[in-house]
């Protein structure tokens, strides 16, 4: 599936970003610093980093929730600059509507791009992917967390995305519920070929799902190495090569987090 992804064409450009915003004691606060990512179609991208070096805020930009400060980012040669249905989001809770059923959670996507007419014959298919038949009238307090985010997952697939972009959907997950969701996860990007990047503090997630991962360092966020992961897949967790991959980017990212900062001539 790797060496398929590298044969495919770029998808999303991220050129000279920089985000700075000002908090709530009127400090400017530097968020990303010149960042730039090429993205190929059906690749299967994961963004490793600390707390607060800029991950989400990179997913929310390329989900055009935010804007830049300076430098563009693009999908499929338009720029973003506003949401659309091409680029799936999920949350870290999921989000689900509370007052809506699992299959009308999933219909939601569809009513608000005013399609459900001519595709609501879709959320059965994707009831049946995701792996929650027999749950469509359920409501998201009758599920578990981990149902939860795979109805998530089914809302932004359903629209069939160009992208579907992940902020630690798993987060919250217990150990056995994530590993779950995870393989699910990789089946749905398996048959679906949805190019999917994924923000995690998990470095094994990293490893286990991706075709590569984009290591980032503390506050001004940048991209300091981008790691390809050339393990064949199904994935071993025990195995030898994952053990040192994943020693390997543990070093990576101390490196990352303990860099000198920037220096200016004012």
């Amino acid at each position: 599936m790797a060496e398929r992804a590298c044969e495919m064409r770029e998808l999303i450009e991220i050129q000279n970003v920089f985000r700075t915003y000002v908090d709530d004691k009127e400090n400017q606060v530097e968020a990303l610093f010149d960042v730039n990512l090429s993205v190929r179609e059906g690749e299967f991208i994961s963004i490793i980093g600390p707390s607060g070096c800029g991950k989400t805020t990179l997913l929310r930009l390329l989900a055009g929730l935010d804007a830049p400060t300076s430098g563009a980012l693009s999908i499929n040669g338009h720029e973003i600059k506003s949401p659309d249905p091409e680029r799936g989001y999920v949350f870290q809770q999921g989000s689900l509507f509370p007052w809506l059923t699992v299959e009308k959670n999933i219909a939601s996507g569809l009513k608000a791009r005013g399609v459900y007419q001519k595709q609501k014959q879709d959320i059965s298919h994707y009831i049946q992917l995701i792996g929650l038949a027999g749950f469509e009238k359920s409501y998201p307090h009758q599920i578990s967390g981990g149902m939860a985010q795979r109805v998530a997952i089914a809302r932004a697939l359903i629209n069939r995305p160009a992208a579907l972009l992940l902020d630690e959907p798993m987060g919250a997950l217990d150990s056995f519920t994530r590993a779950d969701l995870q393989e699910k996860l990789l089946e749905l990007w398996k048959k679906n070929h949805t190019t999917m990047i994924l923000v995690t503090h998990d470095v094994d997630e990293a490893i286990f799902l991706s075709d590569r991962i984009v290591i980032m360092t503390p506050r001004p966020g940048q991209i300091s190495e981008i790691l390809k992961i050339d393990l064949p897949r199904p994935r071993d967790r025990a195995g030898i090569d994952f053990a040192g991959i994943r020693s390997s980017i543990l070093e990576k990212l101390h490196l990352a987090s303990t860099r000198q900062p920037p220096e200016y001539e004012i």
